[in-house]
């Protein structure tokens, strides 16, 4: 991980690789960013005039690079674009300063040291410059030669080391408490991004919960893990029906993050399909190779729990990570059968690659048991929520507008795409079957509205509830952006963290 400081100095007197600005975008060409006015001073003022000639035009997430002026220690300028010139007093989103040191981060892989001289007016913006740092520093090498030394064979680059914010207050209680927070959710959640990333011939169920059994000892979270043996004891007839077909058996753990002081009890649901071929009903060439990402959503879960763990939140968050592979085989699930799921309900599985849905829906049941004041689940679901919201949006769902509101809201303040989605009741019938009580498959219009619909029977009564799909932003295939990497991206995770710090406080609606 990229160690993040803080400091108060000048910038011409720090030792590093490289000095880091921001630049805007204004009406008549680029603007330098507040933060950058020694090193502009430096310049003579012209700084902008420079970047100008030199091509840039203050454009989000554009880098560039030109030598240092006399006088500085470090020899390079990285100037970042931050977008356009905000309309009122000159402040920029937390997410235009995320991004800003995400870019920058990322593109200087190599560096052992950078002072970022970006927009800073409070312990907020030393927050989230530090977490867009963190996040875009991110690279997942384990796989390739020297990758143990962290290095890229490809490249010979390691991560960014070292990230420095000038005008932070390294004295100060507010904005050490905004570097501490942000170190240890930017950790957890590129820690998910590395079990989204690690393929699935060594990420498999049982490995996924000896990694989950590992945190929890170090964090001081208890954990529980159900085997083949005792989910078949228990009746968990999902999880089971989806892992049958595979030599990797299935998992149902439990992670439980107490606080004394806690008044709240949150609980996430996490999809943990650590492979997903479609099962039976397999899918078509092309569909295949990036179907390790289908355990993001437990991924997501696991994180936001000892995230919550490391910030010492006053309130009790349970993670439950329901885990299988879903393969082809012998003893695989087929087309028309009927499994018999920990609820007691009766479904008839009409497509098996359609699996997310029944190891959610027993998870659901078992973490309603216990009458936590909410439950939210995250998966990536359905291709249909891609299709209607693309690839960098999830997709919201919930039995309660108001809550369903809040999670949008606290999506939103982290940085995070989402949008509500509704859940039409006159979808329920097509999911009617003359056998079971219900069938895995509806209505193929409005699939991913479906999908919740068919979660929500398994949430017990009088227990709020949300669904977050997150199947466009789990794992980026295109091009690195921003903060965001290529590869698994370990969305929802801040969302639920901020969840969990809005209930703690009593806060969340």
């Amino acid at each position: 991980m990229t160690a993040l400081t803080l400091s108060t100095a000048a910038a011409s007197g720090l030792r590093a690789d490289a000095i880091v600005v921001g630049v805007a975008k204004g009406a008549k060409g680029p603007v330098v960013a507040p933060g950058a006015e020694a090193v502009d001073n430096a310049y003579d003022g012209a700084l902008a005039g420079i970047l100008e000639t030199l091509g840039a035009s203050g454009g989000e997430g554009e880098v560039t690079k030109l030598p240092a002026p006399t006088g500085f220690k470090a020899p390079v300028v990285v100037a970042v674009g931050l977008g356009a010139v905000p309309e009122k007093d000159d402040t920029f989103s937390a997410e235009a300063l995320r991004r800003a040191a995400g870019a920058a981060a990322r593109a200087l892989a190599g560096a052992k040291k950078a002072v970022f001289a970006l927009p800073i007016t409070d312990a907020a913006d030393a927050g989230v410059l530090a977490e867009g740092a963190a996040l875009g520093a991110y690279a997942f090498d384990a796989y390739k030669e020297n990758g143990k030394n962290g290095k890229d064979a490809k490249n010979g680059k390691a991560p960014l080391a070292e990230v420095t914010l000038l005008g932070g207050k390294p004295r100060d209680a507010a904005y050490k408490a905004a570097l501490a927070r942000a170190t240890a959710v930017t950790e957890e959640l590129n820690r998910a991004r590395d079990l989204i990333n690690t393929p699935p011939n060594d990420l498999y169920p049982e490995s996924f919960a000896a990694v989950a059994t590992a945190a929890g000892k170090e964090h001081g979270i208890k954990v529980q893990v159900l085997d083949e043996k005792a989910l078949e004891k228990g009746g968990y007839g999902g999880i089971l029906g989806v892992g049958a077909g595979s030599a990797a058996g299935p998992r149902l753990v439990k992670l439980s993050y107490t606080s004394p002081k806690a008044t709240k009890h949150l609980a996430f649901v996490g999809k943990g399909i650590t492979y997903d071929s479609g099962g039976i009903s397999l899918k078509p060439a092309g569909h295949n190779e990036t179907m390790k990402c289908d355990m993001s959503g437990a991924a997501a879960v696991f994180a936001a729990v000892v995230a919550a763990a490391r910030l010492g939140l006053e309130v009790n968050v349970t993670g439950w990570l329901a885990l299988a592979e879903n393969m082809p085989s012998g003893s695989a699930t087929r087309p028309g059968d009927v499994l018999r799921m920990y609820s007691g309900k009766t479904v008839e599985v009409l497509n098996t690659d359609a699996e997310g849905r029944l190891v959610l829906a027993d998870a659901l049941w078992k973490a309603s048991e216990e009458k936590p004041d909410a439950i939210i689940d995250v998966a990536t679901l359905t291709g249909a929520m891609v299709l209607a919201l693309g690839n960098r949006t999830f997709g919201v769902m919930a039995n309660d507008d108001a809550f369903r509101t809040s999670i949008v809201e606290a999506a939103e303040e982290v940085g995070e795409e989402s949008w509500p989605m509704p859940l039409p009741e006159h979808l329920r019938k097509g999911m009617d079957s003359p056998t079971a009580d219900i069938a895995n498959m509806g209505e193929r219009m409005g699939g991913g509205l479906v999908a919740g619909l068919f979660l929500k029977e398994f949430v017990g009564e009088g227990i709020t509830w949300a669904h977050l799909d997150i199947a466009g932003p789990a794992f980026n295939e295109s091009g690195p952006f921003g903060y965001t990497p290529k590869g698994g991206t370990g969305s929802a995770v801040r969302t639920l963290v901020r969840l969990a710090e809005l209930t703690a406080a009593g806060d969340l609606g």
